[in-house]
């Protein structure tokens, strides 16, 4: 099992979930569909689990080291979430989104095919590698999810119907992906302290992932104190977002991202 299987795999997959999109539509006029529209999810998720899988036994490492392996695992967190979200609050345009963005990752991949068969450098064989990066990519995930909803609320907001039931779910998504991402760091300051003795060097990346974390860290706090100023809570949301997306890739295009520490696709 190589990348070069990955087109079989994505493909199936992509077909699955496509169907199931196409009964959660259903669903909305005949509510039954949705069992199927469930199970089509599921199957399109378990191939792509296989397909993960039996790449990181190929690969003899994990298969967390490039961009295009973060957004496989983007892809098959996605699904989780949504189905998550759906089972808690029972939102079905956010397990489509689930799946769509999803989907968007695996065609991203499909199209842009990389060398992905590397070794791992000795900085990245570390027990402190694989937890660092699930929890960090898991966070990212549930935390692009709840821009996504921001997203929704200020589009609803215009069109005067917003429903503050739709901030409470940016606010959970938000604490759940707090949560991870708190963990990601502390993770990553004890890989630090292993790898080059420091657990904090102000490298570019990790201050771009200390923003991130005080970006959604004024998030929840705004939430606390301004209960009742919704369109500024979702402008906070959704550029936490924009500082998130910078500090997960868009930093390797900075200048500065040749005295970081973190580049390891080059």
């Amino acid at each position: 099992m190589t990348w070069i299987d990955f087109p079989f795999y994505s493909s199936i997959t992509g077909f699955l979930w496509v169907l199931g999109l196409i009964f959660l539509v259903v669903s909305y006029k005949k509510q039954t569909l949705i069992k199927i529209a469930h199970l089509l999810f599921l199957l399109g998720w378990a191939m792509l689990i296989t397909f993960v899988v039996k790449l990181w036994i190929e690969l003899d490492r994990p298969p967390m080291r490039t961009l295009g392996e973060t957004r496989l695992w983007y892809a098959t967190f996605l699904p989780l979430i949504g189905f998550i979200t759906y089972i808690r609050w029972k939102y079905k345009w956010f397990l489509a989104y689930s799946i769509l963005m999803a989907a968007m990752f695996l065609a991203i991949n499909y199209l842009n095919p990389e060398t992905y068969s590397k070794t791992l450098m000795p900085a990245l064989q570390s027990p402190w590698f694989i937890p660092h990066v699930l929890v960090y990519l898991f966070s990212y995930a549930v935390l692009a999810a709840s821009s996504i909803v921001a997203i929704k609320g200020w589009y609803d907001s215009y069109k005067g119907n917003f429903n503050i039931e739709t901030l409470k779910l940016a606010d959970n998504l938000v604490y759940i992906g707090f949560a991870f991402l708190t963990l990601g760091l502390l993770f990553g300051a004890l890989w630090a302290k292993e790898a080059w003795g420091h657990y904090w060097t102000w490298d570019p990346k990790e201050v771009w992932a200390f923003l991130t974390w005080m970006g959604y860290l004024i998030y929840i706090h705004y939430r606390h104190f301004h209960n009742h100023k919704t369109k500024q809570a979702l402008t906070i949301l959704a550029l936490a977002f924009v500082v998130l997306l910078v500090c997960w890739f868009g930093v390797n295009y900075l200048p500065v991202a040749n005295t970081s520490v973190h580049t390891y696709t080059n």
